[in-house]
């Protein structure tokens, strides 16, 4: 048991290092849209891409470490938990997103934007929903008849 406590700390620890840059990395996105200065566009280029791979290898132990809780589990417990079928799709939803940001940032890279400052606030508050919903599950477990 205790081995499985070691794993939801550090499952948690890269969960909340990976939200913080998907949280950021759309604002990039939003000043990026707003700017006409070609030194400030380069500039967020490369903030953009550094974040999105300084990030990237947290969503993937965030993800291995929650596969690793479920075989920890068992799968009677997997097929018991309901909530947590609700919050895997959630996370591939998330991963989606995530995968989205890559392209995103080629965009920006290439000068292709057409989207506007406020599409990437909306954009932003996808990860924020999202993850409102995955801690209720985690954390609530709400049983589904």
């Amino acid at each position: 048991m205790s081995n499985i406590l070691w794993f939801k700390a550090f499952h948690v620890i890269f969960m909340v290092a990976w939200f913080a840059g998907i949280f950021y990395l759309p604002r990039l996105f939003v000043n990026h849209a707003e700017t006409s200065s070609v030194e400030v566009s380069e500039q967020l280029k490369g903030m953009e891409r550094r974040l999105l791979y300084f990030i990237t290898p947290f969503a993937i132990l965030t993800v291995l470490l929650g596969l690793l809780l479920i075989f920890a589990y068992g799968n009677a417990w997997f097929v018991a938990a309901k909530w947590l079928h609700i919050k895997l799709t959630l996370v591939i939803l998330l991963l989606i997103y995530h995968g989205y940001c890559f392209k995103l940032v080629k965009t920006f890279q290439q000068d292709n934007n057409l989207r506007s400052g406020k599409f990437y606030r909306v954009f932003n508050e996808i990860p924020v929903f999202a993850l409102f919903a995955v801690i209720l599950l985690a954390y609530i477990k709400p049983t589904f008849s």
